[in-house]
């Protein structure tokens, strides 16, 4: 039976998962979703897809808000920077498809100074409507600037090949960016929380006083909080436009942010496991709630078809407070409860 409770090593006490079988379960789902486009009709890994660039979002909104305890609702903002980023410089400019993610991270980091130092004293609601007023205003901005990003008409986004030689025109080869993305960004996010800065940002998220008292810098990790956030976001801004080939503000709007937090509440604040499992409950869920609806009958169908953002606004809303009433701590301490019963059985209880 497991304890968790010695380690014999201090290579034991600092590794990545805590037992060497937790590899083998990690590279076995990661092998399952390799083979998954030659399993399954396309539809499906495209949708997985959307799953993916997902979680990309939801990781970089959890190290902010669920690691740091900083509540933004501006990572829309974030979003729609880095998509038309890549689409303004691989449409307009005709730049690389790593570059383009590359700079279209980089640039919402920069944009993050411009939320990020006006909020360090701010805290709690003050917080979320700066960072909400700032999505909105980059929204605007977009819709003003009609010669670069084509305004409310929206301007479609070009795939550049990679390396100039590889075509991304299939859904395939998006899967399997999107996937080796999300992995990439998975490993470095687990990594960085383990480090000194990590910690800094736990101590923050705790109590911000004692973490001053205790020597920590509130002003360079707060700022370094909406940065790193800011870039992966962007990340998955660019991986939304590449995907979608098509942008428009209408893909912006409030509902996003709301979905965002949702999937963090969800999964469980501050863990990079419950980010995963909140994206992927949260991006399935309109579509279940659809088909359930479609099995009540035409009048629930037609319902469901003609209200689809105030019935998904309102499905979020029930979402988030049974789970704030039932199980606060999200999927991830049920994740938790389920392996520690497995593990211990016979003796679980």
């Amino acid at each position: 039976m497991r304890t968790r409770t010695y380690k014999e090593t201090y290579r034991g006490l600092s590794g990545l998962f805590p037992y060497p079988d937790t590899w083998f379960w990690y590279g076995a789902l990661l092998a399952a979703l390799i083979a998954l486009p030659w399993l399954v009709p396309t539809y499906i890994f495209a949708y997985v897809t959307l799953v993916m660039i997902a979680v990309i979002g939801a990781v970089g909104l959890n190290i902010v808000t669920g690691t740091a305890g900083l509540i933004s609702l501006g990572q829309v903002g974030f979003l729609a920077i880095g998509a038309y980023t890549t689409g303004i410089l691989t449409t307009t400019y005709g730049w690389g498809l790593f570059p383009a993610i590359l700079a279209s991270g980089l640039v919402s980091m920069g944009s993050s100074l411009l939320v990020g130092v006006p909020s360090l004293r701010l805290k709690g609601l003050y917080l979320a409507i700066t960072t909400l007023a700032f999505s909105i205003i980059v929204v605007h901005f977009i819709n003003d600037a009609e010669g670069l990003t084509g305004g409310s008409s929206g301007m479609a986004v070009k795939r550049p090949e990679l390396f100039g030689v590889i075509s991304m025109r299939s859904q395939m080869a998006m899967y399997f960016l999107s996937l080796g993305v999300a992995v990439l960004v998975i490993l470095g996010t687990i990594n960085l929380l383990r480090s000194r800065v990590g910690r800094a940002w736990a101590a923050l998220h705790d109590y911000d006083i004692a973490a001053m008292l205790m020597g920590i810098n509130l002003v360079r990790y707060k700022l370094l909080a909406f940065a790193v956030s800011a870039f992966i976001v962007g990340i998955a801004g660019a991986l939304m436009a590449l995907n979608i080939r098509y942008l428009n503000t209408d893909s912006f709007g409030m509902i996003l942010s709301i979905e965002a937090i949702a999937m963090i509440i969800v999964g469980g604040l501050g863990s990079v496991r419950g980010a995963v499992l909140g994206a992927v409950l949260i991006t399935l869920l309109p579509d279940v709630s659809r088909w359930a609806l479609a099995q009540l009958g035409t009048m629930s169908s037609t319902l469901a078809s003609g209200s689809s953002t105030e019935i998904k606004g309102i499905i979020y809303a029930l979402v988030i407070i049974l789970f704030l009433l039932l199980e606060p701590e999200g999927m991830n301490h049920q994740w938790k409860r389920i392996k520690r019963f497995w593990s211990e059985w016979p003796y679980s209880r």
